[in-house]
Formats: structure tokens, sequence, C-alpha cells
């Protein structure tokens, strides 16, 4: 009986909990392009961000739980694909975008080049990030994240249509951050990673006070604060670079 315990193959499966969080991001970048092809843009944008909540759930889980495994880690690479880079991409040329042919055809070609700028970007991100999960600091992100880049531009949208603004009106707008959150995600800026924040042990008092005055920010005009919130997370990338290239140089004026 032991030996054929022993002869007998293992079987196989996947970690249902960690799993379902991914699917439920997925439906949601998923849903996001379907109601842009509506023309429901501001339901699209708020479904961005509800991807982006529950890609930020499903790798605690599994840590948590401790059910990480190689095919959650594809499924949720691919899960962000998605929703991070073809999702905004989608909606910010069928809102905005796609009024560009009116400016004449040049501009047209340059709509839909900036948001596949966007959507390369992401793709060569996400790659790039997958390649160096292992060597690369903890601390820092090289490269802007594309949940945050997908956050800006749904943000936008957000913001725009919460104050009236149409597509037609922020195309230039529209255009220059999606170029711009591409070139961000394949370049060599480094961002603050917050992986330091310990969900598993215990910590001060203050930091629930201060996760509580988060959301109350947050609850008080969700269009302004997420669409402002990352963009200066973006901005913030360039200045800690440049600080931390200013310090290197000045550590090496000082061993000469």
């Amino acid at each position: 009986m032991d030996e054929e315990q022993q002869t007998r193959p293992r079987r196989r499966g996947i970690y249902l909990l960690p799993n379902l969080f991914t699917t439920a991001g997925l439906f949601a970048g998923f849903y996001a392009i379907v109601s842009a092809m509506s023309g429901n843009f501001e339901v699209a944008a708020i479904a961005i961000f509800v991807a982006m909540v529950m890609d930020g759930i499903d790798g605690r889980v599994a840590r948590l739980t401790n059910t990480q495994s190689e095919f959650g880690v594809q499924y949720d690479s691919l899960s962000d694909m998605v929703c991070f880079g073809l999702a905004p991409s989608l909606i910010i040329f069928e809102w905005a975008l796609r009024s560009m042919i009116e400016q004449g055809w040049i501009w047209n070609k340059l709509g839909w080049l900036s948001a596949f700028v966007y959507t390369a970007g992401a793709a060569l991100r996400l790659a790039r990030f997958n390649t160096q999960v292992g060597s690369a600091d903890k601390h820092y992100f090289q490269g802007l994240p594309s949940p945050s880049a997908a956050a800006v531009l749904a943000g936008l949208v957000w913001f725009s249509e919460d104050n009236n603004l149409s597509g037609e009106d922020m195309w230039m707008v529209g255009a220059v951050l999606a170029a711009a959150m591409g070139a961000l995600m394949v370049s060599n800026v480094r961002y603050y990673s917050f992986k330091e924040i310990d969900f598993k042990n215990r910590v001060p008092f203050v930091a629930l006070v201060l996760t509580v005055f988060v959301f109350v920010v947050i609850s008080s005009h969700p269009p302004s604060v997420l669409f402002f919130g990352f963009l200066l997370y973006v901005i913030s990338g360039p200045v800690l670079t440049l600080y931390q290239i200013r310090q290197r140089r000045r550590q090496r004026r000082q061993s000469q």
C-alpha cells in the first residue's frame, strides 16, 4: 500500500482564494473596456480602480495564506496586461484620442500612436518586472508601475467627466499623458514600492489613524484625490531619481 502511494502521481491543482481576486480584477478590466465602448467612461474609469484594488489584494492574500504558485504569478501578470495595459489605452482612445481625427490626419495618427506607446510600455514594463523579480531592489520599482500609470489615465477621465469636461476638450492632455506614462514605465526612473508595509505583524496605533485619514481624504472627492494623488506619485519618481543621482555625485567628490 505504501509503495502504491509513493508511485501514485502527485495531484495537481491551483489555489482558489488568491486567483479569485485575480479573476475579479480581470473582470473589472474587461468591464472597463466594454463600458468605454458603450460610452460609459466614468464607469470605465472606476472599474480600473476596482481592478487596482483586486491586484493589490491577490498577492498579499497569497503571501498571508502561503498559497503562492507559479501559476498565480503568470495569471496575475496576464491580468495586469489587460487591466493596466490594454484597458486604459482603449478608454483614453475612445474618450479623447478618437476625436483627434477632427484636427487632421496627422493628429489622428498621433492619437492612436500615443495610445499604442502606452500599451507597448505596459507590456515591456511587465516583461522586465517578471525577469527581474529575484534581483530587483524590493524598496524601489524600476520604471513607473503599470497600475499607477493606469490610475493616472483613469483618474483623468473620471476627474474630467465629473467636472463636465468632454474628451474632445481634453484630447491634448490625454495624448501627452498616455505617451508620458508609456515612456515612464520603460524608463530607469525609480519609484518607492511601499513593500515595507507590514500587514502581518503589529503596527503602532498611529498607523491605523493614518489609514483612516487616508480613507477619509479619498472619500471626500475620489475623482480629484485619486487623479492628483497618483499624479504626484508619478512626479515623485523623477524627483527621487535626481536626488539619488546628486547624492552619489557628492559621495564620489567626497571620496576623491
